[in-house]
């Protein structure tokens, strides 16, 4: 994960909403075919198998970020990588990030960079590198 400073200022983009939006239905795809072709789980059903796909979201974009330098499939295919902005471990800022991006409405509130709530709370930022 790269340092969200070079030389004392900050050298990315602020990604457009669509942009970001794509990213997370890659991801979110992604999920739900790990759900119903690896696992083989009906979701259809309702209760707790309904509830497979956010879990199986969480966890894939938990281990892509922690592992991969800050950036899922559907990031790396739009061109946006998470960095971290305040000091801490990356690894609880990046789960901190996604539980309250399972929450949804974090992540729809902006605050006034731009930067989704679930990001400010977990202090990181979505780029354009």
């Amino acid at each position: 994960m790269p340092p969200a400073t070079v030389g004392g200022a900050v050298r990315s983009r602020t990604p457009t909403l669509l942009r970001r939006f794509g990213a997370l239905l890659v991801d979110w795809l992604i999920a739900q075919l790990i759900v119903v072709l690896v696992l083989r789980i009906d979701t259809t059903t309702g209760g707790r198998a309904a509830l497979a796909p956010v879990g199986v979201f969480a966890l894939y974009t938990v281990l892509l970020l922690a592992l991969t330098g800050g950036a899922t499939v559907g990031h790396r295919l739009f061109g946006l990588q998470v960095w971290k902005v305040r000091p801490g471990p990356f690894t609880l800022q990046v789960v901190i990030r996604t539980l309250l991006l399972c929450l949804v409405v974090p992540a729809v509130l902006t605050s006034r960079d731009g930067r989704g709530f679930h990001d400010v709370a977990a202090g990181t930022r979505i780029v354009r590198p």
